[in-house]
């Protein structure tokens, strides 16, 4: 299934509780969250007590993106504060067998595993992992930061992924997160994408429904 998940990491947080209704209303079931500790990346966002307040206020599937060090430290607590799939970095590890760790920490928990990669990590590194997990991440802009332009290299390393994916015989989803526009949405369909993350083209907008209905649109047509 194809599936559009707007990333709150642009949207306005005094308004964010219509906005997320507004995504509601526009037909999304899920939404990205990007924790930031300012040590992995260099940029902040938010945290546990913010993710556990969003959870009291929407149905509203949780996809949280950890750019975070030592994530499996955190995984059960994030579990605990609401989120449906914990994704986290292969540069946060220090092992294939680190990576491992938190894989099974995370199906500890009962949530949906996510591994992601940096655009200067080579897709290779997680193919071992890739029977292990649910999803894959393509970053395709520098994490840390949103509004920043596509990284077209990108579209590349997804090929890549999908065709080791299929080769092995499993059925993986496969996001992509990072400048993402109308402009450029079906070219990531095309190379294999299943997931897409917008953030800065929906929540940048002023009329956040409207945008995502126009997103929502494309990916019909793929379906």
């Amino acid at each position: 299934m194809i599936k559009l998940t707007p990333s709150i990491l642009s949207a306005d947080f005094s308004r964010l509780g219509d906005q997320l209704k507004m995504l509601t209303q526009a037909g999304v079931d899920t939404v990205h969250l990007d924790v930031m500790d300012g040590h992995f990346v260099s940029n902040i966002s938010i945290g546990l007590p913010a993710i556990t307040s969003l959870r009291k206020n929407t149905d509203l599937v949780f996809d949280v993106h950890l750019m975070i060090s030592n994530p499996k430290v955190y995984v059960k607590r994030f579990a605990e504060a609401g989120a449906d799939i914990i994704t986290f970095h292969v540069e946060s590890c220090w092992s294939a067998a680190d990576v491992l760790e938190v894989i099974d920490l995370i199906k500890q928990t009962g949530k949906r595993v996510g591994l992601t990669l940096k655009p200067n990590t080579m897709v290779r590194t997680v193919y071992e992992f890739v029977p292990h997990v649910d999803q894959v991440l393509i970053m395709s802009v520098n994490p840390g930061f949103g509004g920043q332009d596509f990284i077209k290299e990108s579209l590349r390393r997804v090929q890549k992924l999908r065709n080791h994916a299929n080769s092995i015989g499993v059925d993986l989803d496969i996001q992509i997160d990072g400048g993402i526009t109308l402009s450029n949405i079906k070219d990531v369909l095309d190379a294999g994408v299943n997931i897409v993350v917008v953030g800065s083209a929906i929540f940048g907008e002023k009329d956040i429904r409207t945008a995502t209905t126009n997103f929502m649109k494309i990916l019909e047509e793929y379906q």
